[in-house]
């Protein structure tokens, strides 16, 4: 795939992202509870994911493929997933949609940053640069911008 697509499907991602937020969010606020918002969210995210992993997987991983995989990668994703998507439900209804996600990405855009450069989650590294640390100012601004009064 080129770059325009990947960056295009990446573009629509967040898209949908901040749509599942807005959509589980409302839920929260009808049951009252973002958390049990995260359990509808992720019951039924389980459900579509193994729909389509049924249909589009053409090989299983061997026994040992699994065996040789870290015991804490089964479980701390998904323990920061509900926690993230929790506080987007929480704090949706509370600052708005759009105030949530500019913030919420600012948190996802720093922490890249930092983590990228110092090679954590055993991602490769990504200095941080002069260029790296304008695009945090720009978007700080942004930020500043879009949720001022």
């Amino acid at each position: 795939m080129n770059q325009f697509t990947l960056s295009a499907l990446a573009f629509l991602g967040g898209v949908f992202l901040a749509i599942q937020g807005g959509l589980n969010s409302h839920l929260g606020v009808l049951l009252k509870n973002p958390l049990l918002a995260s359990v509808v969210a992720f019951f039924s995210s389980f459900i579509f994911a193994l729909s389509i992993a049924f249909f589009s997987i053409e090989k299983l991983p061997t026994l040992s493929q699994v065996k040789i995989i870290p015991a804490y990668l089964w479980f701390t994703g998904g323990f920061f997933s509900v926690l993230g998507i929790s506080l987007y439900y929480y704090t949706i209804p509370k600052l708005g949609v759009s105030t949530m996600i500019s913030l919420g990405l600012c948190g996802q855009l720093i922490f890249a940053v930092i983590a990228g450069h110092y090679g954590w989650l055993n991602l490769p590294t990504e200095p941080i640069t002069v260029k790296r640390i304008s695009g945090l100012i720009a978007m700080i601004l942004g930020i500043l911008l879009i949720n001022g009064k």
